[in-house]
């Protein structure tokens, strides 16, 4: 089997299952585990580096507006990998190659690999994208979904009901959507922006007026960014809030099996504990 993923999730999801060997393309942010970053790159982003999330979020605006990719697909190197396999998604146009892109390549390079487009919405839909990928891959999910269901209920047992407002982007402020407000209830949180199930969104400062605990997770960005942008937040919330920073990358904007690890993160916060500096720090 030839696995080539265009998903970070999914080539977290491909070694978790066991078939890390099998894996031979990824995308420039499949960085977990650290062997993904051995194998050969397919896919990049279009977008300068360095910006600022302000200026992110204007480039991706005007490129939508007109139409054009925010990645790349590496046509040669995909040829060359003849994959059995190519996992894609149709959740997000910003965050990855979505399904009609690769579709229409492989069609073009006269590739016969079965595609599998993961859509996950909520909690529910990434233990089914688990076993998704499992049975196109020839693994079995089982233990692993077990495994994850059973944290799932002990962290539950957990109940601290402090509002939560988790925050995806800070220029404009998004609120975090999809499964994020499951993972601050199954946390024991009460969620104060974002649908479950329901796209990120732009939001008003107003809105986490009531929040005790804010939490600045910016997708596409790790602990130290996380952290370096919540100094402009802190400005912005109640005073007497909590205001933390977390690894959004690791354990909450990609999904796949480290979300559940995001969720024992949140309680830990909630329930006044100390989380692993590594993964999350206090900036207020």
């Amino acid at each position: 089997m030839r696995i080539v993923s265009l998903l970070p999730a999914a080539t977290e999801i491909c070694f978790t299952l066991g078939a890390g060997d099998d894996v031979v393309g990824v995308t420039f942010e499949c960085d977990h585990p650290a062997a993904a970053r051995t194998r050969p790159i397919v896919s990049t982003t279009t977008l300068p580096p360095g910006l600022t999330p302000a200026e992110i979020d204007a480039v991706v605006r005007e490129r939508a507006a007109a139409g054009e990719d925010l990645y790349t697909l590496d046509a040669g190197a995909l040829r060359h990998l003849a994959p059995d396999v190519v996992i894609t998604q149709d959740l997000c146009a910003v965050c990855a190659l979505d399904t009609t892109d690769v579709t229409e390549a492989l069609t073009y390079l006269g590739c016969t690999a079965r595609v599998v487009t993961t859509n996950p919405q909520t909690l529910p839909d990434i233990l089914t994208s688990i076993e998704q990928v499992a049975h196109a891959i020839g693994r079995d999910s089982t233990p692993v979904v077990a495994d994850l269901r059973e944290r799932l209920d002990q962290v539950r047992a957990n109940r601290s009901g402090r509002r939560v407002g988790v925050v995806e982007w800070v220029e404009p402020l998004f609120g975090a959507g999809h499964w994020v407000p499951e993972m601050v209830a199954v946390a024991g949180g009460v969620n104060v922006v974002g649908v479950v199930g329901g796209r990120s969104g732009v939001v008003g400062w107003e809105e986490l007026a009531g929040a005790e605990v804010v939490v600045v997770a910016p997708c596409g960005f790790g602990l130290e960014a996380a952290a370096e942008q919540a100094l402009g937040v802190v400005e912005r919330v109640p005073v007497g809030a909590e205001v933390w920073a977390v690894d959004a990358n690791s354990y909450f904007a990609r999904p796949g099996p480290r979300v559940v690890d995001g969720i024992e993160l949140l309680a830990e916060i909630l329930g006044g504990g100390t989380p692993d500096a590594a993964k999350a720090r206090r900036v207020r």
